[in-house]
């Protein structure tokens, strides 16, 4: 089989697709066997020319039919058990089916169909046998019952692991983006695409690669961070994870969905899918380049706009957006897919068009290519086309770079999966082991009074405090794992024949944490007042409190309806959590507070009187053993906060990479933050040097080779990531006081020091002028290395035209 180099270009190159090796046999076409074979059947045949093969052949119908998806419309292809009907596939869909969405889930059974693009409250989803079964149903329904037998492209969520029953669960996003560790988030999604696949997918909704700038934001748990360099780089990991460095895909790959174009993670007012009044040139300079650099290094191949607006124009009608810049200007060959219900939403949320043929007639021409998450507006294409309001061509270009994606992942080859390997490769020791260190590596410590790590040959008693030490939140986009270790549980393990461990509930902070309920309800003051008495009390016979407070699935989260909301205006704990957190420092007791949340929190009280914080944002199903390993000292956290922490709301936005003219100051209150960027201590002390230029006469075309010493100065081994920031000193427009140009990770052991080179290429010196033109400048930079965005030592650089 040929393979192609990782990069832009390579998906023209692609000749030929591989046949998926789950055991599953393809179905016979004896009929057109009789008859010479279509080109586009021919496995060894140009993609190019199978695609321009098939279409020709496809009517107006069968076009429209693969830019259409069924999701709540479940209903009308399967049976009241769930299982896939042919019968009444053909009878709902007779000119066939584009795509299905989440075949993991019971959609349409027993649930009702509320319009929005969210999830039922206390869904059972499918074991991994069932959804083999339903896909495999599917497409031998397509291949064998529908004219052409073109096979359905089916996709998958996988924001933090694959969303599946029995999946393994990783930290959440911006816990992985904590790690600074491209490779071991390149792992991470790996094993996500591997399950997905194995259950039938080729295709995952993930990554987000929109910054975030916004904490009262429910949806920030859901990205990498402020960082544009730092969100490319976790970024390209993930889609590398996910499909691997080349083209055609790989029998345990799937194709990338990037998420959300753009300016999705800094709303007016905090609130998702409000308008983001976002200039030109901010797009350009800090959320165009992931979505970029995920295209042209990263070879993504579908790309989903946001639900918000710019420029009183929402992403799913922004021709500029989706067909000059993504399509035109970035070269992107793949497939446009619409948020759930976003076409839609046109006419109901942001109420600028009379009804849904109108919309699609204004999302096909800004360039959305598909609908999802289920036939709606696409459905009056055929006869906007009849009208004469879309041509022809529009739906041929439509569903030729959706054909595209399928050839690429080799489906018309065989789409069937595999039950027996689905199972045999779910949550295995392995994927469960790399949970284990991504939670390790996923922690932050925020301080540290040298009360950690804890002396387990010291303790006899440990007290863990809070219910969610015990029923562990894993984030918004999760399933049910096959088994979640809990605070507690990691304790109790760690603690065996060495000290006692015991427990207390502390405060409980909502009734339930069901991330698909839509109420959302605070446990009554007086109960919360009760339980921290009975802590107290636990605490008197204890050595050492962990306490566990933060968050859950429904202090932050999607806010995807009216009644469905999960933004907030404040960004402190909720409920009585603080009550709890002076009620246990104020036993004398040494207290560690441990961090499970989703958002960035402002915690300047706990800053002040708590001797050890552990940011562990979500952790994944490996919770409770990530978190005791830091805690004991068998794993020295080296995270790094991917987002400025804002010590109240006043101070939003607060991203570090701000104008000079930005922070002037405010009465009776501090510009700097609670904590910076890339900020994160360690069991062990660092000491970087400043940066140093390697040669001389440096000019505005030419590479820029930067070293910097990083020395464990501690006593113990640790991870420090040595971070290089620049900053364009005079310009012909403002730039930020400093902007993050690369990053490593390194480990070192006590008393070793270790230079790290990092190489500049003209573009890390670019910015986008008056007139949006991407120039370089001659002139002075300052180059800054540190192990945060605040604590750096500089060195000044000139760059000259050549």
């Amino acid at each position: 089989m040929r393979r192609f180099l990782f990069g832009a270009a390579s998906v023209l190159a692609v000749a030929a697709v591989t046949t998926v090796s789950t055991g599953i046999a393809a179905p016979s076409f004896a009929t057109a066997q009789e008859v010479e074979t279509p080109l586009y059947k021919d496995a060894s045949a140009d993609t190019e020319a199978r695609i321009a093969d098939l279409l020709s052949r496809m009517t107006l119908e069968e076009k429209v039919a693969q830019m259409l998806t069924i999701w709540e419309q479940k209903e009308r292809v399967q049976g009241p058990s769930g299982d896939f009907d042919p019968d009444k596939a053909s009878e709902a869909f007779p000119h066939g089916i584009g795509m299905i969405a989440r075949p993991s889930d019971f959609r349409g059974v027993d649930q009702s169909n509320t319009g929005e693009a969210g999830v039922s409250a206390g869904a059972r989803n499918r074991t991994a046998r069932e959804t083999v079964a339903f896909v495999n149903a599917a497409q031998r329904w397509a291949l064998e019952e529908t004219r052409l037998g073109i096979p359905i492209l089916i996709h998958e969520e996988g924001l933090h692991g694959y969303v599946a029953r029995g999946a393994t669960s990783f930290p959440q996003a911006i816990g992985l983006a904590s790690t600074w560790d491209p490779e071991l988030v390149e792992q991470v999604y790996a094993v996500a695409s591997r399950e997905m696949r194995s259950r039938g997918a080729q295709l995952a909704l993930s990554p987000v690669v929109d910054i975030a700038r916004d904490p009262r934001w429910g949806r920030i748990e859901e990205t990498y961070g402020e960082d544009p360099y730092l969100v490319s780089e976790i970024g390209l990991a993930a889609i590398r994870g996910f499909q691997g460095r080349e083209l055609p895909l790989a029998d345990d790959k799937v194709l990338v969905t990037l998420k959300h174009m753009t300016g999705h993670g800094q709303p007016e007012s905090g609130t998702n899918v409000a308008p983001a009044e976002l200039t030109e040139h901010t797009l350009r300079t800090y959320f165009f380049p992931p979505f970029e650099r995920a295209i042209k290094e990263g070879n993504a191949l579908s790309v989903m706009p946001s639900y918000n607006e710019i420029g009183a124009v929402p992403s799913h009608a922004n021709g500029w957006l989706l067909n000059d810049v993504l399509k035109e200007e970035w070269g992107f060959r793949g497939a446009v897919v619409s948020d759930y219900f976003a076409i839609r939403e046109m006419v109901t949320r942001h109420q600028m068009l009379a009804d849904a043929k109108e919309a699609a007639e204004r999302a096909i021409k800004a360039g959305v290519d598909s609908e999802m998450a289920d036939a709606d507006a696409f459905l009056e294409l055929a006869a906007l086309v009849e009208e004469g309001r879309v041509d022809t061509a529009s739906i041929d270009e439509a569903v030729r770079r959706i054909l595209r994606l399928k050839f690429v992942a080799g489906m018309f080859e065989n789409p069937f999966a595999d039950a027996d390997y689905a199972e045999k490769i779910e949550a295995n020791p392995q994927a469960i082991a790399l949970a284990r260190e991504a939670g390790q590596k996923s922690m932050v410590l925020l301080k540290n009074d040298g009360l950690l790590p804890l002396d387990a040959d010291k303790l006899e008693r440990v007290l863990v405090v809070g219910t969610h030490a015990k029923d562990t939140p894993l984030g918004g986009y999760s399933d049910v794992p096959k088994h979640v270790v809990s605070v507690l549980e990691g304790m109790e393990r760690a603690g065996e024949g060495r000290f006692e461990v015991a427990y207390s509930e502390g405060v409980r902070i909502t009734k339930s944490r069901d991330w698909g309920a839509d109420p959302v309800d605070l446990v009554p003051e007086e109960e919360n007042q009760r339980l921290i008495a009975e802590a107290v009390k636990a605490a008197q016979n204890t050595d050492v409190i962990v306490m566990v407070i933060g968050g859950n699935e429904q202090t932050s989260r999607e806010a995807w309806a009216k009644t469905h909301l999960g933004d907030r205006t404040e960004i402190g704990l909720v409920g009585q959590q603080m009550d709890l957190a002076r009620a246990m420092l104020a036993t004398g007791k040494p207290v560690v507070t441990v961090l499970l949340n989703g958002r960035p929190l402002s915690i300047g009280e706990l800053n002040e009187t708590a001797p050890a914080i552990l940011e562990g944002w979500y952790l994944g199903q490996e919770t409770g053993n990530a978190v005791a390993d830091a805690l004991l000292g068998k794993v020295n956290p080296g995270g790094k906060m991917p987002v400025t922490v804002a010590r109240n709301v006043g101070q939003i936005p607060v991203f570090y990479n701000h104008k000079p003219q930005g922070r002037r100051g405010y009465l009776f209150d501090t510009v700097e933050p609670l904590y910076p960027f890339g900020y994160g201590l360690s069991y062990t002390s660092f000491e970087i040097s400043a940066p140093r230029v390697v040669g001389q006469g440096h000019t505005t075309i030419g590479d820029v080779t930067v070293e910097v010493d990083v020395m464990n100065t501690g006593d113990r081994a640790g991870d420090e990531v040595v971070q290089l920031y620049l900053r364009d000193v005079h310009a012909s427009v403002t730039t930020p006081v400093r902007q993050l140009v690369r990053f490593e990770r390194v480990t070192l052991q006590p008393d070793t020091s270790r230079t790290v080179r990092f190489r500049l290429k003209p573009s890390d010196f670019s910015l986008w002028n008056d007139r949006m033109q991407r120039v370089v400048e001659a002139g002075k930079f300052e180059l800054m290395a540190g192990g945060n965005s605040r604590d750096t030592k500089k060195v000044d650089l000139e760059l000259v035209a050549p």
